[in-house]
């Protein structure tokens, strides 16, 4: 069984509110889930009750191999909790951008969009 933390929406229409948890791997995103380790609401004014999430739970599922999204583990991340799977992420971004500014090539939609990669089509009517 593959364990992933990922995020769950819930709350309504214009107003978005996430719950972090451990899931199976094979169930869809508001599927089945093992463990709810917090929740996030980014409308929320007051910062200490935007994010809330039980890091010893995470520290746990992290040690049981689980893998978090790469939101999930941003947000673990700025809590101060190590992520190696997402260190290593950026650490192959890195090496990719390198690679392809080493060939001339754009990386990233920024570059691309600067060099006139992406064409904006409006249509009239």
């Amino acid at each position: 069984m593959s364990v992933k933390l990922r995020m769950t929406r819930m709350g309504r229409r214009h107003r978005p509110y996430f719950r972090i948890n451990a899931i199976e791997s094979r169930n869809p995103r508001d599927g089945r889930i093992l463990e709810k380790l917090g929740h996030l609401d980014p409308i929320e004014k007051d910062a200490s009750k935007q994010l809330v999430i039980d890091m010893e739970r995470v520290k746990f599922w992290l040690a049981q191999g689980a893998i978090p999204s790469e939101t999930v583990a941003q947000i673990i991340v700025k809590q101060g909790v190590p992520c190696p799977w997402y260190e290593e992420l950026q650490a192959r971004r890195k090496k990719a951008a390198s690679i392809a500014r080493k060939a001339g090539k754009p990386y990233g939609k920024t570059e691309k969009t600067a060099a006139g990669h992406f064409v904006v089509v409006k249509k009239e009517g």
